[in-house]
Parts: C-alpha cells; sequence; structure tokens
C-alpha cells in the first residue's frame, strides 16, 4: 500500500454495525452517539429502560438503532445480543463492552454481596460479549472489540478492590484476545477513561477536596468532557486503527504522568 491510498475515509464507518452494551447511559451514550456519527449502525443493549430521545440523536445521524433490554448476567444472553444484531443488521462488525458497575465500601465491611456483582457484569459478561461476537468476527475475518478499562487498570482504588480487579482483568482479557483473534484480522482494544463526572465517579465529584486533588493532578487541569472520548472511539472502531492491537488506550488528561 502506498502513502498516498490512505484517506480519511479510514475513519468512517459506514455500512458498520455496532454493539454498544450499556450504551444509553453515562459514557456509554458517548459511545454510541460517536459510532453513529462516524455512520455505524448501533444496538443498545442495556439493562437500563430504552430512552426514545436517545435513540432520536442517533438516528438524526442518518442510522438505524435498535435497542434491545439485556442483563448480561444471565446465561445466554449475550449470544442472544449478538444474534439480534445480526438479525436487526445483517453483520456486527464493531463491539463496545461499556456495561459495568461499581460499589463501594471500606475494606473491613467489603464482603462477596460487593465483589460477586461487580465480577459478574464487569469481567464475565464482557467475556462472554467478546467470545459471542468474535465467532460471526473470525468467520468474516473482520472485527473491532474495545473493552472499556480505567485508569484503575493501572492502578489501585480504595473503596473498591472488586472495581480495581475487574478492571485489571479486563485489560489482561484485552491483551488475551489480542493475541488469539489478530490472526483472523481482528483488533481487540481498549479504552481507559481518566476522571469524567459520570455515577461511577458520583463520590468524587460530590467531595470537593478530593474533586479538586482531582483536577490538580490532571496535567490538564479539568474533569474529562465526553467528547474527549468519541474520538478516540471511532479510531478504534476503524480502518485507521488496523495495526492497533492489544493496547489499552488511556484517555485520562495525562493523569497517569503524574
Amino acid at each position: 500500500m502506498k502513502i498516498t491510498d490512505f484517506s480519511m475515509d479510514y475513519f468512517s464507518l459506514h455500512g458498520k454495525n455496532a454493539i454498544v452494551t450499556g450504551g444509553n447511559t453515562g459514557l456509554g451514550q458517548a459511545f454510541s452517539l460517536a459510532l453513529a456519527k462516524a455512520g455505524a449502525n448501533i444496538l443498545i443493549a442495556s439493562i437500563m429502560p430504552d430512552d426514545p430521545e436517545f435513540n432520536a440523536l442517533i438516528e438524526r445521524e442518518g442510522v438505524q438503532v435498535v435497542y434491545m433490554e439485556a442483563d448480561l448476567t444471565q446465561p445466554g444472553v449475550p449470544k442472544k445480543v449478538v444474534s439480534r444484531c445480526i438479525e436487526a443488521f445483517g453483520t456486527v462488525d464493531i463491539l463496545v463492552n461499556c456495561a459495568g458497575i461499581c460499589l463501594n465500601n471500606e475494606f473491613r465491611q467489603y464482603g462477596r454481596s460487593e465483589w460477586d456483582p461487580m465480577v459478574a457484569i464487569n469481567l464475565t459478561a464482557a467475556f462472554e460479549m467478546c467470545h459471542a461476537a468474535a465467532l460471526p468476527m473470525i468467520e468474516r475475518k473482520s472485527g473491532k472489540i474495545i473493552n472499556i478499562c480505567s485508569l484503575l487498570s493501572f492502578l489501585g482504588g480504595r473503596l473498591s478492590p472488586a472495581y480495581a480487579a475487574t478492571k485489571h482483568g479486563l485489560a489482561g482479557l484485552t491483551k488475551a484476545l489480542c493475541d488469539e483473534l489478530a490472526q483472523y484480522n481482528i483488533q481487540v482494544n481498549g479504552i481507559a477513561p481518566g476522571y469524567f463526572k459520570t455515577k461511577v465517579a458520583e463520590s468524587s465529584v460530590n467531595d470537593p477536596e478530593r474533586s479538586r486533588w482531582i483536577v490538580h493532578h490532571t496535567p490538564a487541569g479539568r474533569w474529562g468532557d465526553v467528547h474527549d472520548l468519541m474520538g478516540a472511539t471511532v479510531f478504534l472502531a476503524s480502518k485507521a486503527s488496523d495495526f492497533v492491537n492489544g493496547h489499552i488506550l488511556t484517555v485520562d488528561g495525562g493523569f497517569l504522568t503524574r
């Protein structure tokens, strides 16, 4: 391939079909809308209720959106999500594993009631979604999987050992799947958002001292904005990233440099 063959079409997702788990709430909305703006049809698999207003935002981009109520921790549901995407659009080209929860408690009181549901949705469901989506991708020898990791894929983190453990695990799963699926032209990468004002970060947002520390510790000098994640999502879902694989892309305003 010659250098002159490259064009901005490499970033286009027209004709592609994407599944975004948890895609109608929190940062999931940014991932869904970013892919739609680049031209992809979107299947939102979420335990949260359907949101017609958000669906209308996606449809305004000239693409289709399908909502599927889905508890991804239940047996067989990830396979049903992938089947629904293929039924609705014909293929599954992109998977964004965004669905996740964070349950906080002081470690002396932390128990299986917090640990088990977080492992189930943050890690096990993500694995099952990857497995279900990868099978048709392998047949077509093409696909993009994006796992939504965290700064706690690299750091510790008080009050939620399960969140840190599952996000470390998700980063490891991303690299392991890259090692196995790259031979089929499937790219498996992660995005690790920094501090964004979402429900997961609610305790930090509502703590003035903690919030000031986060801003001070971030070289960019601010909390992240959802727009900061959208370009990274499109890049990792597009042809432009075909030789990027097994990478965890931090979108953190430089937080990890300090």
